[in-house]
């Protein structure tokens, strides 16, 4: 058996179907996880959804939620609007969204596979990975029960910036779910800064990129995580970034968990849809 993870595919589900065949997946044996992130901007988002819902239900994968992936739930909810570029109304005008979405919606924001913890975007440097798992169910346990609605319809803004252990209610929810979705560069003392989306060369005066933080509580365990197009793939003992920019030019990468090899498959993304 082999276990993998796989970035950011963000509707390009071709190339997601080459990089499946590159490392000769097989789901009666194999298993495979996905940083999140699999819908929007590409051309096949829903495409995506189907496949990797296919071999989640078939036992041999799972995902974790990424903020595109909340972008879509929030948009089939009408609580957000779509943003130019986003591809996520190829979803919403299929005839199986409300499957797929709620499929969706019921994916975990963390997971942990021995010594490896799959997050979308990274862990605070305040958080052990007790503290991440524990906060990652309460979100969960929120979005899969009877009124994740009304959980959704606060759940966008970027106040409170900073982690605090006391903090409780909405300021809780949506400091927990930025932590695991957005996250880039934080400080030491756990605020997040949600507006520098370039590489850790341009690190804000006071931040560092998350997992460069000395004294992060989660570095004994390896974060892979993706969501960090910019910053390219980045393979370091404690941390594994694996978004390397299919849908910008780039390519869909997997990491093998037994050995940490790399495999990775060209973008096959149009130069129309790169200039956009």
């Amino acid at each position: 058996m082999n276990r993998y993870v796989i970035g950011d595919v963000q509707g390009c589900d071709d190339e997601l179907a080459e990089l499946l065949a590159l490392i000769r997946f097989n789901a009666a044996e194999d298993h495979v996880y996905f940083v999140g992130d699999l819908v929007n901007r590409g051309p096949k988002s829903a495409e995506v959804l189907r496949r990797v819902k296919a071999l989640v239900d078939a036992g041999a994968a799972d995902c974790v939620l990424g903020n595109h992936d909340f972008f879509l739930i929030m948009a089939f909810e009408g609580f957000s609007k779509l943003h130019e570029g986003h591809t996520l109304d190829q979803v919403l005008r299929q005839p199986d969204a409300r499957d797929l979405v709620k499929w969706l919606r019921q994916r975990p924001l963390l997971i942990e596979v021995g010594a490896h913890v799959v997050v979308h975007a990274g862990l605070l440097p305040a958080w052990t990975v007790a503290d991440a798992s524990a906060l990652a169910r309460e979100i969960e346990h929120e979005l899969r029960g009877p009124y994740y609605r009304e959980f959704l319809r606060t759940l966008f803004g970027n106040e409170p910036k900073s982690w605090h252990d006391d903090l409780i209610g909405v300021a809780r929810n949506r400091a927990t779910v930025n932590a695991f979705a957005r996250l880039r560069f934080c400080t030491a003392f756990s605020e997040i800064e949600f507006h520098e989306k370039r590489d850790a060369s341009f690190a804000p005066t006071g931040f560092a990129p998350w997992y460069a933080l000395p004294g992060r509580r989660s570095a004994s365990a390896h974060v892979i995580s993706g969501h960090w197009s910019s910053e390219g793939l980045r393979l370091l003992p404690n941390a594994s970034l694996l978004d390397s920019g299919c849908l910008w030019g780039g390519a869909l990468t997997a990491m093998r968990l037994e050995d940490r090899a790399i495999f990775q498959v060209p973008s096959q993304q149009p130069m129309s849809l790169l200039a956009d």
